[in-house]
């Protein structure tokens, strides 16, 4: 065997002993640098409790929304379907087209999509939360603090607060296993539970509010544009009648001209009624003809879809849309309620990482001090 062997062997025989040492002598380092280390655990565990009593609290209510059931939005749904005749087509052999305008408008997932639209709304957000009296207090101590700020700084910080403010109100789409239903949590946040509760209960209520106005709105605005519709289709028929009434007048009154040229009071069998000016009926009808059309007023009778067109617009001047009327546009899976315990801070948490971090600082130390005294 050679000596390089040799002393290989050796070396592999002796390191775990060497190990064993140096983990002795380091144990021993340790507990001579337990001051140390208990010190630092202890101050850190002070700032971490400190800390932990001092930030500020924050609370979070919760709720769990979906798309409304029927019942919710009865009145609603009849208020608009009243209007359903209007938009159908009624045809010359008795048939109806339902029209499938209104539709859309009554659905569930419609007037809950219009809630969710209105909670995140920036404008609604901060116009509610301009009313809270929490917020009125920062805002004024901000601006307290800002006198000596450019007007453009005030708006910028002023901004920021109500960004800050705005992620206290939340609505979160929950994931579902079933895609037909929409769910969708909703927070607010503020420093106690009960002013949490306050927070996210009003909010909830303001923009019910906000969104049942905008689906009467709806309503509003596609009954309008029906009205306006009808309006032209009536101008555009009633045009259409007295043009052909004209029309008829004037060949009536060249054909009375004719037959009383010809000497044809009578009706007469053995003439053409679909010359361009029939005098078969005779000189005495035509003059009878001619007098009814001059009389004539009911262009309906000359033109029967302004009959349907009328009796549209007198529904239309019949019915009202009502603009208190109450339904909802989303219904509770779970209603708010005041939270029990805080969302932050995790005061019990936050002391035990206090405690590790002043612990593992402690030991950091001493494991240097350990390490440079043992090099020299």
């Amino acid at each position: 065997m050679s000596n390089s062997e040799l002393s290989n062997r050796v070396n592999a025989v002796n390191l775990p002993h060497d190990d064993e040492i140096d983990l002795k002598e380091l144990f021993i380092a340790l507990w001579k640098g337990k001051l140390t280390i208990i010190a630092c655990t202890v101050v850190f565990a002070v700032i971490a409790v400190v800390y932990a009593l001092n930030a500020k609290q924050v609370w979070t209510t919760e709720a769990l929304i979906t798309t409304p059931q029927v019942s919710d939005f009865a009145n609603y749904q009849r208020m608009v379907s009243d209007f359903q005749p209007v938009f159908d087509v009624y045809q010359d052999d008795g048939t109806v087209l339902v029209s499938g305008r209104l539709n859309d408008i009554i659905l569930p997932e419609t007037l809950f999509s219009i809630y969710i639209q209105q909670f995140e709304s920036r404008a609604n957000k901060k116009a509610y939360i301009a009313q809270n009296s929490e917020f009125q207090r920062e805002l004024s101590e901000v601006k307290a603090n800002i006198q000596d700020s450019t007007e453009e700084e005030m708006r910028d910080i002023e901004s920021a607060l109500y960004g800050a403010w705005y992620a206290k109100l939340a609505a979160t789409p929950v994931k579902s296993s079933n895609r037909n239903v929409d769910q969708y949590t909703l927070q607010g946040q503020l420093s106690t539970g009960n002013d949490s509760y306050d927070f996210l209960n009003g909010y909830i209520n303001y923009v019910a509010e906000k969104a049942r106005v905008v689906a009467v709105a709806n309503v509003s605005s596609v009954v309008a544009s029906k009205r306006s519709e009808i309006m032209k289709q009536q101008a555009l028929f009633t045009d259409q009648a007295r043009g052909r009434l004209l029309n008829e007048r004037a060949q009536a009154q060249y054909a009375l001209e004719i037959a009383t040229a010809a000497g044809l009071d009578s009706p007469q069998q053995n003439l053409n009624s679909q010359d361009l000016f029939a005098i078969n009926i005779g000189a005495n009808a035509l003059a009878a003809k001619v007098k009814v059309l001059d009389n004539l007023t009911e262009l309906s009778i000359i033109e029967p879809k302004l009959h349907q067109l009328n009796a549209k617009f007198d529904l239309l001047n019949t019915l009202t849309i009502d603009p208190n009327l109450a339904f909802n546009t989303f219904q509770f899976i779970e209603a708010p309620e005041k939270p029990t315990s805080r969302t932050s801070p995790k005061r019990p948490l936050i002391a035990i990482l206090g405690v590790l971090l002043g612990g593992m600082l402690g030991t950091g130390i001493v494991l240097i001090r350990y390490a440079f005294a043992k090099k020299d």
